[in-house]
């Protein structure tokens, strides 16, 4: 592949992935159909006010995108970020990634990071309690489901507007880490991930040899801070773009 990039067994990469490679396996973004569910506006149903208003409500579209999610199959590029991480070593490879769903897990990628949390996980609502966030595909529409530990509510392990992402410091030591930062599927205006490709470029302007891509259908708004971007499927573009020199 002439425009293949170029990668030496001991490169690091960071993969940030968003709701574009996702949306190629039939999984709708979370603005779809007018950026409303049901009438109500994402914020409405995906907020610490939300949840204190309407839980019930909440979990029904948690529950919904539990069920619609669940016959979904990674793509070409989700398996292609798999490989990526058999062929450069899981350790080398930080994959991070905005969507909620199992994807990549399914794909055969070893090790996920969630920053935004998981569609398949709970929690209990209450910081404070031991309780682990644990797997669960249950779907709740009538009684709201309690926390067998301390007797609160359960609520979906999700990170919800108004709430910070998960890991931001490990995150951020892994980007000022890297020697590749790669976006796949991004928009671009969701923040703080929006905002990772500026440590690349402050590293860039000390001298530091780091590089950057994004792949995706259309430029992300941040497309000024990418130093290559490839337009397409993810599912056509990953497969074959990275090789490992020994």
């Amino acid at each position: 592949m002439s425009n293949a990039i170029q990668l030496a067994a001991s490169d690091r990469v960071f993969v940030l992935t968003g709701a574009g490679i996702s949306a190629e396996s039939g999984i709708a973004t979370f603005r779809d159909a007018g950026g409303l569910w049901e009438g109500h506006r994402p914020e409405d149903v995906a907020s610490p006010q939300a949840w204190a208003r309407d839980p019930a409500l909440v979990w029904r579209f948690y529950s919904e995108r539990r069920a619609s999610a669940a016959s979904a199959l990674p793509n070409a590029g989700h398996v292609a970020l798999a490989d990526l991480q058999e062929a450069l070593g899981v350790d080398s490879v930080f994959l991070c990634t905005q969507n909620v769903d199992s994807l990549h897990e399914q794909a055969g990628s070893p090790q996920v990071f969630h920053m935004h949390g998981e569609l398949y996980k709970t929690r209990c609502e209450r910081p404070a309690c031991t309780l682990a966030p644990f797997e669960d595909r249950e779907l709740y529409f009538g009684e709201l489901p309690r926390c067998p530990e301390c007797g609160a509510r359960l609520r979906p392990h999700i990170v919800w507007f108004g709430e910070e992402p998960f890991g931001m410091r490990r995150i951020t030591r892994e980007v000022q880490a890297c020697d590749l930062f790669v976006t796949v599927g991004s928009s671009g205006v969701v923040y703080p991930a929006a905002g990772l490709v500026r440590e690349i470029l402050y590293r860039r302007q000390q001298g530091e040899s780091c590089r950057s891509l994004y792949v995706g259908l259309e430029a992300p708004a941040n497309a000024g801070g990418f130093q290559d971007v490839r337009l397409g499927k993810a599912g056509e573009v990953l497969p074959g773009l990275f090789t490992v020199t020994r």
